[in-house]
């Protein structure tokens, strides 16, 4: 394992905060801590901040921006969530008093369920580059490197390492970093610069793994599995190896994760930054171990309206959601039961593929732009969005049946409306057209109508790209979601057909909370540019293409077909008959492992005072053609961020 050595206290700035440790707003405490700790943000796990006084950051957030529209909005939301909150431990207090022992069974039998789903034989690697946007920028001018350094005007969208030991972080205003720090140098993005240097490491990434999974601009995934064995390496050597070249030839930082599954992996990713790796083994034990002491909030899905959920009724770490399985179905739904259980086993998806083989379900655009009131400008504002949706819609390929109108109020209030046009649309006129009369009707129903945000969204889309012959020699037609009656549609396919695992939904609710925060601190500031603002919100969620390499870098012929559709799935696998074939074994073993599941009968899972009472289930195995063993396919409620459609 390599690590990274961490400045120590010394070599901070001399005005840099104190120390101090973060405490999380419970129920009981005073309203305004609760609202401080919701004013930090939700990039307060970002590296970098462990030393810092968030207690400081937080009265300085709170002091500069009181008073506004935006402070006033995050007052009411922290109040309405502390009367959630109270709801729940209400709730909570009734169910003690029941006898909970047959919710305890199905829980335990839900756990051993999804431990025959436990996959240890891939090695799965999350890559993040390490203050991205800033370490570009220190390319350019690096007297800026040993110094408090943030990218943005307006509004941080990056901030370095030196920064970061002020609190400062992304999607805070420029003016509260300043306030934190008033040596602070503020740079302006390039984002020309920052896909640049992307697509670099990118190029690097295709030789440890072609198929690798491009999470953002500057994150990715990997299966090293089929390099390690190739190149008789392990997997801490061969992740050294990938780092130091990204460093050698693109003259930033990565640090990485190593782990047996994707969700370990993000989470190990961020242990020893900067330029650093963290290994979890491919243990049963030691992953449990890992996660039992790991807080909620660390998990990639648990933001900080979550987590403040979960340690109200006593979850602070992962370990602790055993105690309380009897309780979390009827606390917080079926879905946040599934999603918790599989963090406190320590369960993920292994399946890593090209972000652009992941079936969209959506293509939209929105813009943030300063108070608008007056009626032509708000058209002309959505005549705007309708021609970025056309452009996006004709580079993605699809067409849409359903089109969303978005908008947030001058309250920070969000609504959206939808509509089914008579025709598929992908247009700017029409797409225009059709949202008029909804932009219309929301100006009758709210009088006096003041945006802040508008966007547009079309879903249940179809494909424009051309039919072409498949692996078996059918006309395959283009892909378009189909909606299947409500009798037809079993219990984890949503409304659109799609099947769905609470792992994703969960990572999409942190990602649109991210997203939305940084929406909001960007009106909050009176600097940043609209242009600037636009910019940003494509940067780093427009992924290109996987470089077409081999294992040896070699480059590809990209005249033939890359992948062939699994008939089962409908996931692409790499085109060769080998992995094919093992890869429709696997997918046709689905069946038996649910009727092993059925077969087996279930013992009570293992607490985490105790990890290693239980020996692992085993199941049925089958070679995945590249030397490891593969599980057979997990049970629906398994963990897997995949989404495909229904065949029914």
């Amino acid at each position: 394992m390599e690590m990274k050595k961490t400045p120590s206290a010394g070599e901070a700035d001399a005005d840099a905060p104190p120390q101090g440790d973060v405490v999380v707003a419970v129920a009981g405490q005073n309203k305004h801590d609760t609202l401080k700790y919701h004013l930090l943000g939700p990039s307060l796990t970002k590296a970098g901040q462990d030393s810092v006084d968030q207690q400081k950051v937080s009265e300085i957030i709170y002091t500069a921006s009181k008073g506004s529209k935006f402070f006033n909005n995050e007052e009411n939301k922290d109040k309405i969530l502390t009367q959630k909150i109270e709801r729940i431990l209400a709730r909570k207090k009734e169910l003690e008093k029941l006898d909970l022992a047959s919710d305890r069974r199905k829980a335990d039998e839900y756990i051993a369920e999804l431990e025959l789903s436990r996959d240890l034989s891939q090695v799965i690697v999350h890559i993040d580059c390490d203050a991205f946007y800033a370490s570009v920028a220190e390319l350019e001018h690096p007297e800026l490197k040993d110094v408090p350094m943030a990218v943005g005007k307006g509004v941080v969208l990056a901030a370095n390492y030196p920064a970061r030991r002020f609190g400062i972080r992304s999607a805070m205003p420029t003016y509260i970093a300043e306030k934190l720090c008033k040596t602070l140098v503020s740079v302006s993005a390039d984002f020309s610069k920052y896909t640049e240097k992307a697509q670099e490491v990118r190029e690097i990434l295709a030789d440890y793994d072609p198929r690798f999974e491009s999470a953002s601009i500057d994150e990715a995934y990997l299966n090293i599995s089929t390099y390690c064995r190739e190149k008789d390496m392990g997997p801490a050597e061969t992740v050294a190896q990938l780092r130091r070249e990204v460093q050698e030839k693109c003259s930033i930082t990565i640090s990485a994760g190593i782990a047996p599954n994707a969700k370990i992996a993000k989470i190990a990713s961020n242990k020893n930054k900067p330029n650093g790796q963290f290994q979890v083994a491919s243990d049963r034990v030691t992953v449990l171990a890992f996660m039992r002491d790991l807080p909620t909030r660390k998990v990639n899905g648990v933001g900080r309206v979550f987590e403040r959920e979960l340690d109200a009724i006593g979850v602070k770490t992962c370990g602790d959601i055993y105690a309380h399985r009897a309780y979390l179905p009827k606390l917080f739904g079926e879905k946040a039961f599934q999603f918790l259980m599989q963090c406190f086993l320590g369960l993920g998806r292994t399946n890593v593929q090209p972000a652009e083989e992941f079936t969209r379900k959506s293509v939209g655009t929105e813009t943030t732009f300063r108070e608008i009131s007056e009626k032509q400008a708000l058209r002309d504002k959505l005549r705007w969005v309708a021609d970025e949706l056309e452009k996006d819609l004709l580079r993605t390929q699809f067409k849409g049946r359903t089109l969303v109108l978005k908008i947030k109020l001058h309250t920070y209030e969000v609504f959206t409306r939808q509509v089914a046009p008579p025709k598929a649309v992908s247009a700017a006129d029409d797409l225009y057209k059709y949202a008029l009369p909804m932009l219309e009707k929301l100006e009758k129903d709210m009088s006096g109508l003041r945006l802040r945000l508008m966007g547009l969204r079309c879903t249940h889309l179809i494909s424009t790209k051309k039919s072409r012959t498949n692996f078996f020699g059918i006309k395959q037609q283009p892909q378009h979601s189909r909606e299947l009656p409500s009798t037809e549609r079993p219990q984890n396919i949503d409304d659109e057909g799609w099947e769905v695992w609470p792992e994703e939904e969960f990572e999409e609710a942190a990602r649109q909370e991210r997203q939305e925060e940084m929406e909001e601190m960007e009106l909050l500031s009176q600097e940043e540019q609209r242009e600037e603002a636009n910019r940003r919100h494509k940067a780093g969620r427009e992924i290109l293409p996987n470089p077409k390499r081999d294992y040896k870098g070699d480059i590809k012929d990209t005249t033939g077909e890359s992948s062939w559709p699994c008939p089962i799935c409908a996931i692409h696998q790499p085109a060769n008959d080998k992995d094919f074939n093992s890869h429709v074994d696997y997918c046709l073993s689905k069946q038996a492992i649910k009727e092993a599941v059925h077969r087996i009968s279930p013992r009570p899972a293992t607490p985490p005072t105790a990890l290693s009472i239980e020996p692992e289930v085993e199941t049925t195995r089958h070679s995945n053609g590249s030397g490891f063993k593969r599980k057979g396919r997990p049970p629906k409620n398994a963990p897997n961020r995949n989404k495909k459609l229904f065949f029914g």
